[in-house]
This record gives structure tokens, sequence and C-alpha cells, in this order.
């Protein structure tokens, strides 16, 4: 990031926006309430109204998104003519437990967690509204911003597809987000310009076949064998038919046949996902991840049925707005808090605005330094240093402020 690495004034420096001590109390009681009512996608009425709540006590008008769950709200005045910064937040939690012990935050819902750092997000992108909401009625905001609370980002394609065809980025000229990141120590951020996660699809396979007897496998499509053969051929025949650099990988996550151990079954079921590095690569996939798996089962004379579902493309961060970032966090922190960071096998539907409108995703550090739990995403005992929430707003507020001169 060095050729990005901003030469930070003294005026500069004194950028309005940081977190209050009374609101960054508020702000983390805010984001433990959340954790501790994790809603699945498009259903996270409860967080949706208290987003709301919120906004309105601070004198803001948001919208609730026409599917009952999220909301935009716009702080500043609109001109019609000059775009809007988007800051988006995904409120949305996941179908697991959470086995965090002695916390009081823990999730009171069964089999619910926030284990994604989606409720962090929402809260900075809140704390953000709240501080610059301020601002702009002391006349110090140049320009709107839109706060966007996005459900549903775990379903997918995800829920940016509906939150873009609702018109959220109706009059936005760039959007931002952040993603917690249990790697990077708390009070830095990672950025990277270009893809900074991978393109993400589901697949659904169903094997069919006359079983039989376990004493005359020659006489049955021996299904057993023909879905193991799947799991494990198929992956490596689609590593030799794409370019390694792509990346391509399918991980199968279920394989389901067979009930009893002298029975060849005539149903056999795989599910799975398929990640690559860039977006022609993901172009590329549906049919080249067909044509292997009809190839490696019609060996054993399996019938196939394929469900390949689309789910998101790469995060593809602009230049200029990790520019903006790296200027933003510089400001707040210090240069010595951003640093470089790879591209992630994980999927994100934040990539579907980018598809409409220039913007960049950072990682947002929530480690506390020297921690040595290893934590990480999407697993029941995932936590955050709640230092990050203030990170977060100062980053979004700073990039609000400094957005006016890009």
């Amino acid at each position: 990031m060095n050729q990005l690495k901003s030469r930070t004034s003294r005026a500069e420096a004194a950028l309005p926006g940081t977190l209050p001590d009374d609101l960054r109390a508020e702000l983390v009681a805010f984001r433990r309430d959340l954790h501790m009512h994790p809603e699945l996608g498009n259903q996270e009425f409860r967080t949706t109204a208290a987003v709301k709540a919120r906004l309105e006590k601070a004198g803001l008008a948001p919208k609730v998104l026409p599917g009952g769950t999220g909301l935009i709200c716009d702080v500043g005045e609109r001109d019609g003519a000059t775009p809007m910064l988007a800051l988006r937040a995904d409120i949305d939690a996941l179908p697991i437990p959470d086995t965090k012990a002695g916390v009081p935050y823990r999730s009171t819902v069964p089999d619910r967690a926030h284990a994604c750092g989606h409720d962090v997000h929402t809260t900075c992108v809140l704390g953000a509204g709240l501080v610059l909401a301020g601002l702009a009625r002391q006349g110090l905001l140049p320009r709107p911003v839109r706060l966007l609370f996005q459900p549903a980002e775990e379903v997918l394609p995800g829920g940016a597809t509906d939150a873009v065809e609702a018109g959220v980025l109706d009059g936005v000229g760039r959007i931002i987000g952040v993603h917690c990141d249990p790697r990077v120590d708390v009070g830095k951020v990672g950025l990277r310009i270009g893809p900074i996660t991978s393109a993400c699809d589901r697949l659904e396979v169903s094997l069919d076949g006359p079983g039989g007897h376990t004493a005359r496998p020659h006489l049955t499509t021996d299904l057993v064998t023909a879905a193991a053969r799947v799991a494990t051929d198929v992956p490596a025949l689609l590593a030799r038919r794409m370019d390694a650099r792509a990346g391509l990988a399918v991980t199968w996550g279920r394989l389901q046949t067979g009930h009893a151990p002298n029975v060849i079954p005539q149903h056999a079921e795989l599910s799975g996902t398929v990640r690559c590095l860039d977006l022609e690569s993901w172009r590329l996939a549906p049919d080249l991840v067909h044509a292997a798996i009809d190839e490696v089962a019609g060996m054993y004379r399996a019938k196939t049925v394929i469900d390949y579902i689309r789910g998101v493309p790469p995060v593809v961060n602009e230049a200029e707005s990790i520019g903006l970032l790296d200027a933003a966090m510089t400001i707040r922190r210090g240069s010595y808090a951003i640093e470089d960071t790879e591209q992630s096998l994980g999927g994100e539907d934040f990539s579907w605005y980018l598809e409409k409108v220039p913007g960049a995703m950072a990682r947002l550090g929530v480690r506390t330094p020297g921690d040595t739990r290893g934590l990480d995403l999407h697993r029941g005992n995932f936590d955050v240093d709640e230092e990050a929430i203030t990170v977060g707003v100062e980053l979004f507020t700073a990039s609000a402020l400094l957005d006016v001169n890009r």
C-alpha cells in the first residue's frame, strides 16, 4: 500500500467525526444486544426495528426496504446532483450455535449466532450515521451520505441483489464497507486493490441408478462408489482443466447415500461450493463443473441431476476507493494502522454493488493484540475486541468527510 500513503497535514489531522465516549459506550451496548438476538437472512425484523428506532431518535428518516427487513437512511441535505457516499452494513446472523462461555452477551436464540461479525458491521455504520448527523447539524458534512443496512448477506445469491433492485444505489457515486477479520489486530485495517474475496457458488448433485445387493455390484449402478469418485475426482479433474491461477476449488460439505450395509442404494446426493479467484473463471465455471461431474458419474453409469446455483462474483476493490480508505485510516490512526491483505476464498455479496458503482471493502481488525485463541469466522466461539467499533466508526466518518475531494 506504500503507493497510497497519504501525507497528512496538521489540518487533516484535526478532522472532525471522532467518537465521543458516551456514544462509544452506547454502541458497545447496542452491539451486545444484537449479538444476543441474532436473526437469519430476511428475518431480521428485530434488528431492523432497533436500528430504525435509534436513527429516528437522532432526527433522521430511515426507510425500511420492500422485503420488511433492512433499511436505508440518508444523512445530510441532498441537492439531487451531488452523488452520495454509501456506507454498507450487513445485518443477518448464521444458523449455528453460540458456544462462547463467560460472556454476558452470548446468543439467547438456540442455533443462531453472530459468528461473522455482522453485528459489528451494523453498529459501525449506525455509529457513523449518528456522528455524521451531528456534523450535518453543524454544517460540517460536505456531502450527503447514505447508510445501507442490508439483509440476507449469508443467503445466496445475497440480499444485495434485492437491495440493488429496490434502488438503494440511486444517487450513490461510491460505496464502502468493512468486514471483521480475526487475523488482524484491533486498531488496524487490511486494504487491497483489486479482488479481495472470491466468487462463490453452490452446487447440488443427485446421482441415480438401479441399486441392488452388495454381493452383485456388477448388476447394479454402484452409487456409493460413484458418489465417492465424484467427490474426489471432480475437484482433481477441474484442477487440470482450468488455469491454476484461477484458484477454482470445488469443496463438498455433504455426501449422503444408503441405509444398509448390504444394499447398494438407488440414490445419492452431494452438496458443496464452487469458489474461484477471478471473474472470467467464475463465468466459465458452470459449464466446466457440469462436464466434469457428468464425465466421472458416467463411468459408473450413474444418471446425474446437477443444480448449479449462482452465488456471488469476487469483490474487486477500486483503486481510488482504496485510496480514500487509506487516507481516512491514516488520518485517524496513522499509517502504521494499515496493512496489506490477501485475497480470500470467502464470498461476499458486496460484490454486487461494485457491479454498479465504484467502491471498496476493508478488513476490520477485531483481534485483541496477543490473543492466541485462533478465533475464526463462522465458528460458534467467534468474538471481537469491541474497540473495533470505534475504529470502524472513525474510518467511515473520515471517509465521508474526505470523499468530497475525490
